[in-house]
Parts: C-alpha cells; sequence; structure tokens
C-alpha cells in the first residue's frame, strides 16, 4: 500500500464535514475507486466512497441522507457517500482491512479493504473500469494469483449468483494479469 497519511482535497474537507456531524466513533469500510486511486496510485477520476460496511450500522440512513448521491455535501464537493449494498465481498474481508489516513478525524475511521478483496469484490460487475482497476492492482501491489484465486475459491464462489460465469472471470483475469507480466 502506498504511504499516505494525509487526506488530499476535496476528501479531506468531505470527511471533515462528516467528522463534525456524527458525534460518536464511526468506522467505514471503503473499498472502490476511492482506496484505489488515494492508495494504490490509479490516475483517474471518481466521485463517491465505496463504502461495504458502517459500524455501527445506526447511522446508516442519517449519512446517506447528510452526504449521499444528490445532497448538500455531494453538490459541495461533488463526491458522495456510496453505502454499497448489491457488492459480494470475500467471506473474511473484515480480517484483512487497515485503517487508513489515521489521526485525520476524530470520530470516523476509515478502514480499506484488502486489494485482493478490492478486485474480487468487482468480479460480478465486471465492466472495463473493473477489468483496469484490477490490472492496476496486479501490477502496483504486485498480485500473487495464487492468493487471488484461493481467496475467490474458498471466502467467495459459494456467495456468487453465477459461480460458474465468475469462474470464467477470474480465469480471464488472470490471464490478462499473466499477459500483461510476460518480458
Amino acid at each position: 500500500m502506498f504511504e499516505k497519511t494525509v487526506l488530499p482535497e476535496p476528501w479531506r474537507s468531505f470527511w471533515k464535514e462528516i467528522d463534525e456531524a456524527v458525534t460518536e466513533p464511526v468506522e467505514f469500510h471503503c473499498l472502490g475507486g476511492f482506496v484505489i486511486t488515494l492508495l494504490y496510485g490509479l490516475e483517474r477520476s471518481t466521485s463517491d466512497v465505496d463504502v461495504i460496511s458502517v459500524v455501527p450500522r445506526n447511522p446508516v440512513n442519517e449519512l446517506i441522507d447528510f452526504a449521499g448521491k444528490g445532497s448538500f455535501l455531494h453538490q459541495k464537493y461533488e463526491i458522495y457517500l456510496d453505502v454499497v449494498g448489491i457488492a459480494t465481498v470475500p467471506e473474511n474481508y473484515d480480517e484483512r482491512i487497515s485503517e487508513v489516513f489515521s489521526g485525520e478525524l476524530q470520530h470516523v475511521k476509515l478502514f480499506a479493504l484488502d486489494p485482493y478483496d478490492i478486485a474480487l469484490a468487482k468480479i460480478e460487475r465486471n465492466i472495463q473500469r473493473d477489468r483496469d482497476d484490477v490490472k492496476h492492482l496486479a501490477r502496483v501491489v504486485p498480485f500473487d494469483l495464487k492468493i487471488l484465486k484461493e481467496r475467490y475459491e474458498k471466502e467467495l464462489r459459494i456467495y456468487l449468483g453465477n459461480p460458474t460465469r465468475e469462474d470464467l472471470t477470474l480465469k480471464l483475469w488472470i490471464e490478462a494479469i499473466e499477459e500483461e507480466r510476460k518480458p
């Protein structure tokens, strides 16, 4: 992971306003473009923070109203909080999350999913942006393809709606990564 300890703007101001609005500790388990661009150096724009989990769960609706799509904060910063309800993530992702930008905020704690888990959370949607994100992560981490495949098989496959299709997707991702690694 890249060693970044300070949130860049406009993310810093966005999260500071959320931090000031909550009165108790709140954890956000983040994935997607927010994490890949800020921590892994992917140069593409993203306008949302994909969050798979908010702990404790009770302020979710208020947070979406305050910082979600169409909110005042969204209009002010042109970014928004997106609590993702449809992404399937590996079973034990929460054992591998890492706190990021520690000490920047008083009540809010941001956690990033492990890069393998971020990649695997993209397997069902598998649009071109997802494939590009996975190839970027595979390059900069760099991915051990055995770990990627093992985690898919042991922690994700059973939860997928169409595992046969996702088996093929993973196979194609691995082939593309291997092809890119050839000298």
